[in-house]
């Protein structure tokens, strides 16, 4: 919020009424205050009024509460990006690895609002408040879509029972002869973005949406609305309060993405080299999640013929296919190939599958540990944002 000091007026005795002017991302009241005589223009939301802030600093905006931010937070740590903060008060921090690099903690639609505003560089929210708040702004990028946490998905819910007790899609609820014009559907939420515009792309006409305060789940139950929009995870709290999801009433599948500002990576330097940095660390961190690396011995005649029984196994080839080298052991006073060492990268879910099938084809002294980071050629996701940034 910004607050500006006018000039004061001291030839209108009567305050002139509040004037409000209204646009997509801010709201700008003038309001007189007779006892002073001066004037005070309040902004709520960032407006953009065309300027790029001037600054070296590199600005990253993470979530500052609940669940998304400690999980956030260990994603990085686990990236070796970890976030050094003073004091758990001050909402600055570092990452001692990102020089010319400040970590912001915010709520998270106004990471969104300030990564439109060119306030914040890059943030990590989820997908469902950059499509909220963002509200289609081209300005911002997803440079990262899938930071596997976070998941849930953004619903249209309806009571079990009454009238809607046999409506179990989107098109039978909309196609209920109780809404009209004068009577329509009214749907409690908090995206009051993406429920209208979900409704008017699936053509669902007489509705209306209203804001609730404390649990939607309840708004049904009291009268306050026919159903709720409201974001869904397990979906326990739904059925402990008599409400059902719909067949065609998901609007949005989300979870933790990367975003940033378009014009901040062509324009603020340094922002692309980190951006870069940043996305190369959480997908070798997230390619490894889940993986193994299995090394045995194995007699053989050769590199190739062992290759080739590793090979005949389906469970073993590997990311690119196994890793045939010689095992050298002292025989007779000279040195012999007698094994040869085989390392391969497995999934968690077909550990044990693999270990039976090295064992199967003369594989002995299995070794496994698990992986970090997997860092392969150059990410499709980085190739993919300088495409978006016309790079």
């Amino acid at each position: 919020m910004s607050i500006s000091m006018l000039q004061p007026r001291l030839s209108s005795p009567v305050p002139s009424p509040p004037i409000f002017s209204f646009s997509r991302i801010s709201v700008r009241r003038t309001i007189w205050c007779c006892a002073s005589h001066f004037q005070v223009a309040v902004v709520n939301g960032p407006v953009d009024d065309g300027r790029f802030s001037e600054r070296n600093v590199i600005r990253v905006g993470l979530p500052s509460k609940g669940r998304m931010a400690s999980d956030t937070l260990d994603l990085l740590k686990d990236c070796q990006l970890s976030v050094k903060q003073v004091n758990p008060r001050q909402y600055v921090a570092q990452i001692p690895q990102l020089s010319n690099v400040e970590v912001w903690f915010q709520r998270p639609k106004d990471i969104v609002r300030k990564l439109s505003s060119g306030d914040l560089d890059l943030g990590i929210v989820g997908l469902d408040t950059v499509s909220e708040y963002g509200q289609g702004n081209k300005d911002l990028i997803l440079v990262h879509d899938a930071l596997e946490y976070g998941d849930c998905h953004l619903s249209i819910a309806i009571p079990k029972y009454g009238i809607f007790e046999n409506i179990n899609s989107l098109k039978e609820l909309g196609e209920m002869p109780q809404w009209t014009d004068k009577k329509p559907l009214r749907v409690a939420t908090g995206f009051t973005y993406l429920g209208p515009k979900f409704m008017k792309e699936n053509g669902i006409k007489h509705v209306t949406f209203s804001t609730a305060d404390g649990a939607l789940e309840a708004a049904p139950a009291m009268g306050i609305a026919d159903a709720i929009l409201d974001l869904v995870s397990s979906g326990t709290t739904l059925r402990e309060n008599n409400l059902k999801e719909i067949e065609g009433g998901v609007v949005l599948e989300s979870q933790a993405v990367l975003v940033a500002s378009r014009k901040s990576l062509i324009q603020r330097e340094g922002a692309l080299n980190t951006t870069h940095e940043i996305l190369e660390r959480l997908e070798a961190h997230l390619r490894a999640i889940g993986q193994f690396t299995v090394t045995a011995n194995m007699r053989g005649r050769s590199a190739e013929e062992v290759a080739e029984r590793v090979l005949s196994q389906p469970s073993l080839s590997g990311l690119q296919g196994p890793t045939v080298s010689p095992v050298f052991c002292k025989h007779d006073g000279g040195v012999e190939v007698d094994y040869y060492a085989i390392v391969i990268c497995v999934p968690k879910k077909a550990l044990y599958k693999s270990v039976q099938q090295l064992r199967a084809i003369g594989g002995s002294g299995v070794l496994i540990s698990p992986l970090t980071y997997i860092f392969d050629e150059e990410t499709p996701r980085w190739r993919e944002l300088l495409t978006k940034l016309g790079l």
